[in-house]
């Protein structure tokens, strides 16, 4: 059985199941915020000993054969405990349960949540896209003026947060990346709040995102340059007719972009790169859990496939 680790509103993950309905293939889609209206246990003496039923269906570690981290949602307190600290020591135990179940998985993985959670470190991306030899834009990551002066004199840059780009709240607001204006002293004390990514503008023909899975790999140029909201970046925006196209990467970078994702200890990576105007590809950055299912929807590229081939390969222990 294979066992979907995800929320309820994750669509991308209703390919998968589909694709595993398709292929008549057992699954248990665990969307952990309902987590405690389960029925859960867990032994001490073997990493299978565990089980939970949810919705009239069982699954165990026993029955487990391979796993897909995806999206999974914090778990929620049931409505009737209206106590707030009740609440939190609820939601706490039931975090501290699921941190157990992913270790007790550990090998069945599509990608690791351990893995995918140190693969996030943009610096480490950058590090190891630079070891193998892909082109890497001047960058920093700083709060000091000086530093993004460095990198500002030499031309245009853009900025970007390092890990957080939502600003939660009543109004939640994407941090997308955005060219950078000229600094004065002034602006010192708020850029010293925080560390973003400074780096020098690409200019760019298109985007590319080049999603990965195992040893396939689906390059897609996204016409970023089209509109002019998303010259810099392409999520800005919606903009459902921006123009994707499947591409073929030179052999250099498709073995770079395998390599990056096998450096990383993932067998998935979204990685977003960008063609310049004289056809050279520069690395951005990698999502190691990313969407995927709008590329699918672009392109008909076979990514659910490629995931649920992967799946089987850790069931039969091929990979």
């Amino acid at each position: 059985m294979f066992l979907l680790v995800t929320n309820c509103r994750d669509i991308t993950m209703d390919y998968v199941v589909a694709e595993l309905q398709r292929r008549g293939l057992p699954y248990f889609r665990l969307n952990t915020e309902l987590l405690p209206q389960s029925r859960s246990s867990m032994g001490v003496v073997s990493v299978d000993d565990w089980a939970i039923e949810q919705n009239g269906k069982t699954v165990s570690g026993q029955k487990v054969t391979a796993a897909y981290f995806r999206r999974p949602g914090a778990p929620q307190a049931p409505e009737l405990v209206k106590d707030h600290g009740e609440r939190a020591y609820i939601e706490a135990e039931w975090g501290s349960f699921l941190k157990s179940l992913y270790f007790r998985l550990e090998g069945r993985w599509f990608s690791d949540p351990i893995q995918i959670f140190l693969a996030e470190d943009k610096p480490r991306q950058l590090i190891t896209a630079h070891q193998l030899g892909f082109n890497i834009p001047n960058t920093v990551i700083t709060n000091r003026l000086q530093s993004v002066e460095s990198i500002t004199a030499e031309g245009r840059a853009v900025g970007k947060p390092l890990r957080q780009a939502v600003l939660p709240g009543a109004l939640e607001k994407v941090m997308f990346t955005s060219r950078l204006q000229p600094l004065a002293s002034a602006d010192e004390p708020a850029l010293g709040l925080a560390p973003l990514i400074v780096q020098a503008e690409v200019l760019k023909k298109y985007d590319v995102r080049v999603t990965v899975v195992g040893f396939q790999v689906f390059a897609t140029a996204i016409w970023s340059q089209e509109k002019e909201e998303t010259e810099v970046d392409w999520r800005r925006g919606s903009h459902p007719d921006l123009r994707h196209e499947p591409i073929s990467l030179p052999n250099e970078a498709l073995n770079q972009c395998r390599e990056l994702v096998r450096r990383l200890n993932l067998r998935y990576g979204a990685i977003d790169l960008v063609c310049d105007r004289d056809g050279k590809l520069w690395f951005l950055e990698v999502n190691p859990n990313g969407q995927w299912a709008w590329i699918e929807n672009q392109t008909g590229y076979p990514i659910a496939s490629a995931i649920v081939d992967e799946l089987e390969s850790i069931r039969d222990g091929s990979v």
